[in-house]
């Protein structure tokens, strides 16, 4: 089974994840088939894109598990795989040349919240929530939570989900301007498309400068994620995320 589906439509494209058994957890075949996809996707007539996942969960982050059963000393280079990659994804996220529509069915937690962050427009259906689990697990932040959430809710709010390891759901969500649109538990993808569409159809030479003007700065996201990248490089080879990996998986 194919990682991604990739569907294009009436010059709207539609990138599913689709490890639903895993609840498309983010590991290194995963993130390496979302760039294949978005780069597939710009070589196309595609003016906009849909990114979504498949079965009951959008993405539950980087896979604890596999951190875990991976040999301490290999967990280094593990992580640098899986995080170096997921910052690549947000960064050709942030540079497809379309605007990209996001739609959330379900649960986002620790890194997969970055593939939300990196897109210019979320919707949000009621059984969509989102949670960090860093200060729980023992990890250290990635995906953006400290350089792409700030800029999109308020750095002091930001800060106080990740060290509280509150549940944001859809409501609080879209209150705090995480999510622009809020849909039903059923309509999620039908509302995502309706905006795709409404983007489709504006005049294309205006959209393309609207995004040029408007998206989060470049260098400063890349030099925030390498940040994160490096952090977590230190974190994840050490005792409290040995004891946070175990006691999360009751090991």
């Amino acid at each position: 089974m194919s990682a991604v589906r990739i569907r294009i439509e009436d010059r709207i494209a539609h990138l599913t994840l689709n490890r639903p058994e895993r609840h498309n957890a983010l590991v290194p075949e995963l993130l390496r088939a979302i760039r294949d996809g978005l780069a597939e996707i710009r070589e196309s007539d595609a003016t906009v894109l849909i990114l979504e996942g498949s079965g009951p969960s959008f993405s539950t982050g980087g896979d604890v598990a596999g951190f875990y059963d991976t040999d301490r000393s290999d967990r280094k280079r593990y992580a640098q795989r899986v995080v170096g990659e997921l910052n690549a994804t947000l960064l050709d996220l942030l540079d497809m040349p379309m605007p990209t529509v996001v739609a959330v069915h379900g649960l986002v937690t620790g890194g997969s919240v970055g593939l939300v962050l990196a897109c210019d427009i979320a919707v949000v259906g009621d059984r969509a929530r989102f949670a960090p689990w860093y200060t729980v697990v023992g990890f250290s932040p990635d995906g953006g939570w400290t350089t792409l959430m700030p800029e999109r809710i308020g750095r002091a709010r930001a800060l106080d989900i990740q060290l509280t390891n509150r549940v944001v759901d859809a409501d609080e969500a879209y209150r705090l301007g995480l999510a622009q649109y809020r849909a039903g538990a059923d309509d999620t993808g039908t509302r995502a498309l309706d905006v795709a569409r409404t983007v489709r159809d504006a005049r294309p030479a205006s959209v393309g400068h609207t995004l040029a003007l408007t998206r989060p700065n470049r260098t400063t996201v890349a030099a925030g994620l390498e940040a994160e990248y490096q952090h977590f490089l230190e974190q994840i080879d050490s005792d409290e995320a040995d004891r946070g990996m175990a006691a999360f998986l009751k090991r």
